[in-house]
């Protein structure tokens, strides 16, 4: 099977589950598709009770839903799946062996390991990876660090 051509896969995580996220600016239905997937890597990193975990996978599982709803396409990873890698990089990586993106998009993540993870996957496939603002904050991270550069 051939790798279905994407302008861009636009990754949504778990935490980020807003339609007006930055990732979604520019969005097209016809030539973009969101990449999501449910991992054991970020439900075990730092601990969290079962119930917790429940609702995190249910809410992206609505999320997910909600999108297809609007008419776009989702590549989705449930927990369960028997090919399942368990971590974001995995999965990601996993994705671009069957769809072929011209880039990647995504929200900036609030975790520098996630961060590193999915920059390492984006260049290992010589994929452009545009990380934009996360509007749910005052400031953006670099604008905060160029002002306690100052002091």
């Amino acid at each position: 099977m051939s790798p279905t051509p994407l302008r861009h896969l636009v990754i949504v995580l778990g935490d980020q589950l807003d339609v007006t996220a930055s990732a979604f600016d520019d969005f097209d239905a016809r030539t973009d598709a969101i990449w999501m997937a449910e991992v054991d890597q970020e439900s075990t990193h730092v601990w969290s009770s079962k119930s917790r975990i429940a609702v995190f996978l249910s809410a992206m599982r609505h999320f997910a839903q909600a999108q297809r709803e609007l008419g776009r396409r989702v590549l989705y990873t449930e927990i369960d799946a028997a090919d399942n890698t368990h971590s974001l990089a995995g999965e990601l990586q996993r994705a671009l062996e069957h769809h072929a993106a011209q880039g990647l998009v995504m929200t900036a993540p609030g975790d520098w390991r996630v961060l590193h993870d999915l920059k390492a996957v984006a260049q290992s496939r010589g994929l452009p990876l545009e990380i934009r603002d996360d509007r749910h904050f005052i400031t953006t991270v670099r604008d905060f660090k160029a002002h306690a550069a100052g002091g």
